[in-house]
């Protein structure tokens, strides 16, 4: 009778051990989600109305490995329009509206490179204390140099393949960033304290994805031709559409 007993308690502790076990891995288990519930992606084009200027040929002579690493003539990019009339560079971000301002940053890096004795990209836009890995892709040694109105200003010597990490902790559109080295050297760098911008493509068009639902104040910065601003509502799930046309 005892030994019976024993069994009964030995299998009654297996099952009740089992049980514990399911209930614990079924609760650590991750939820793994996507976009926000009601999210929406924000897309358009940003425009030059006009007869665009023609980019300034840039000499590079001064430095002949930078001619070398040149495959074609180098041109200034502060005002760059394709075919159709897309602007390129320009920055569009919400400006407004957020109700939430708890935003981390991504873990992924941010990448600012020199190539060809260019910035790329021209601009570059990123969050808030994200990390920003400057590349030198050059033969040549550059000096990087932002120059921050909000942000601290640091002014360093890259030689070729040497690596070089930053953040800036403060939002700032935009940054303009020079080399002492080559003067013809010039690039932007816009900082946000949310992820929602977007720097527009060779044909002007840009996408923010995952915007909550709301009111907001959409800003377009562009280096040459200033800002433009327009309000706009989006509901929770849509897909929403906004353009902008900049001229001199």
């Amino acid at each position: 009778m005892e030994k019976v007993i024993a069994m009964k308690k030995s299998s009654l502790l297996i099952a009740t051990a089992a049980v514990v076990l399911f209930f614990s891995a079924w609760q650590i288990v991750p939820v793994v989600s996507g976009a926000p519930e009601g999210g929406t992606t924000l897309s358009g084009q940003v425009k030059f109305s006009g007869v665009a200027p023609k980019p300034t040929k840039i000499d590079m002579s001064q430095d002949p490995l930078c001619s070398k690493a040149r495959t074609g003539p180098a041109s200034t990019e502060d005002i760059v329009v394709n075919g159709d009339g897309g602007l390129e560079n320009v920055v569009v971000y919400v400006s407004d509206g957020l109700t939430s301002h708890n935003f981390q940053p991504p873990q992924q890096a941010a990448v600012f490179e020199q190539k060809g004795c260019q910035y790329k990209p021209h601009v570059l836009a990123l969050q808030a204390g994200q990390k920003l890995n400057i590349v030198n892709s050059d033969e040549t040694t550059h000096n990087i140099h932002p120059t921050p109105n909000n942000n601290r200003e640091w002014n360093m010597t890259q030689p070729h393949a040497t690596p070089l990490e930053q953040t800036f902790a403060r939002e700032e559109v935009a940054i303009p960033v020079k080399c002492n080295v080559h003067p013809w050297m010039k690039g932007y760098i816009a900082v946000l304290k949310h992820p929602y911008f977007a720097v527009t493509d060779k044909n002007g068009h840009f996408e923010i994805k995952d915007l909550p639902p709301g009111n907001y104040t959409i800003t377009a910065w562009q280096e040459k031709l200033g800002t433009q601003v327009q309000k706009i509502a989006v509901a929770g799930g849509e897909a929403k559409t906004l353009d902008f046309t900049f001229k001199q």
